[in-house]
C-alpha cells in the first residue's frame, strides 16, 4: 500500500533509510540561499509520492552566502549536505556528489529548477526501458521552453553546432542541467571527468559515447528562471577552449583511467 504523501514525506524527513536508496537526486549549489529551500522543499514533495526509497544530495560549491546554513537547519533525515571548501565550479560540485551517491538511478538537477523535479518520471522511465544515460533537453522535439531570451536562443544554438561539427554527439543539447544515470555509468563517466566549469556536461556525454554507452535524448519542460550567473561572452570561451581540451585529454590516455 502506497503511504499518503504526506505521511511518506514525514517517514523520509524524520527516519533514515535502512535500505539503499532506488533514487538519488543531486542538486549543485552556490549561493543559491533565495532558492535552496523551495528547490528542495519541490524536489521533496514530488520524489516522495514515488514510493521508493530516495536520498537527496545537496553538494554546496564553497557558497559565500546562508545557503550552507538553510539547508543544514532543516535536518532532514535522508538530505546530505557536502560542503566545499571554497568555489571548483559546477562540474567540481555535480562531480562531488554524484560519486557520493548510493541510488542504483543518480539524477542531478540544478537549484534554480528549470526544469521542474516532475520531468524525473519520464527520464527515469528511459533509465529503466534499458538506457545508460538519458539527457533533458531543450531542443529536442517535443520540448516545452518558456521564456528562453534572443541572446540564450543564439548562444545555444551556436554550442549545439559546434558540438555537432567537432564531437558529433547524439545530442542536441549538451547543457541542460537535468541528467539521470544508472550507478554504473555514473561511476565510469564522473570518475574520468577532468573539467569542472560550464563544460563538464559536454566531457561527460563525450565520454558516454567513448565507452559506447546507450544513451537517449528527451524534451523537457524548460523556464528560464532569474538570477541566471552564467556569463555567456566567458562560457562561450571557456567552451570553445574546452572542446579542444577534451580532444587532447583523449588522445593522451587520460580518459582511460580513473582520475578521482
Amino acid at each position: 500500500m502506497i503511504d499518503s504523501p504526506m505521511t511518506a514525506y514525514r517517514t523520509w524527513a524524520e527516519t533514515p533509510l535502512t535500505v539503499k536508496p532506488r533514487y538519488s537526486v543531486v542538486v549543485p549549489a552556490y549561493n543559491e540561499e533565495f532558492r535552496i529551500l523551495p528547490t528542495i522543499g519541490a524536489i521533496a514533495a514530488h520524489m516522495c509520492t514515488l514510493d521508493e526509497p530516495w536520498e537527496l544530495i545537496v553538494a554546496d560549491d564553497g557558497s559565500t552566502d546562508t545557503t550552507v546554513e538553510l539547508v543544514q537547519g532543516l535536518g532532514l533525515a535522508n538530505l546530505q549536505l557536502m560542503i566545499a571548501d571554497q568555489n571548483g565550479g559546477k562540474g567540481s560540485a555535480v562531480r562531488r556528489g554524484v560519486l557520493q551517491a548510493q541510488g542504483s538511478i543518480v539524477l542531478f538537477a540544478d537549484a534554480d529548477q528549470s526544469t521542474p523535479i516532475e520531468q524525473f518520471d519520464q527520464l527515469v522511465a528511459e533509465i529503466e526501458g534499458g538506457y545508460d544515460v538519458v539527457v533533458g533537453s531543450r531542443a529536442a522535439a517535443g520540448a516545452d521552453v518558456a521564456n528562453k531570451s534572443i541572446s540564450r536562443k543564439i548562444f545555444s544554438g551556436g554550442l549545439s553546432l559546434l558540438v555537432k561539427g567537432v564531437f558529433r554527439l547524439p545530442v542536441s543539447d549538451t547543457q541542460c542541467g537535468f541528467k539521470m544515470f544508472t550507478a554504473e555509468a555514473a561511476e565510469t563517466l564522473f570518475k574520468r571527468q577532468l573539467i569542472d566549469e560550464f563544460s563538464f556536461d559536454l566531457e561527460i556525454l563525450y565520454l558516454a559515447r567513448k565507452f559506447g554507452m546507450r544513451t537517449k535524448e528527451v524534451p523537457v519542460e524548460w523556464i528560464d528562471a532569474p538570477g541566471s550567473k552564467v556569463d555567456a561572452t566567458k562560457v562561450a570561451i571557456e567552451f570553445l577552449r574546452d572542446l579542444m581540451v577534451i580532444r587532447r585529454n583523449d588522445k593522451s590516455g587520460r580518459y582511460d583511467q580513473d582520475n578521482h
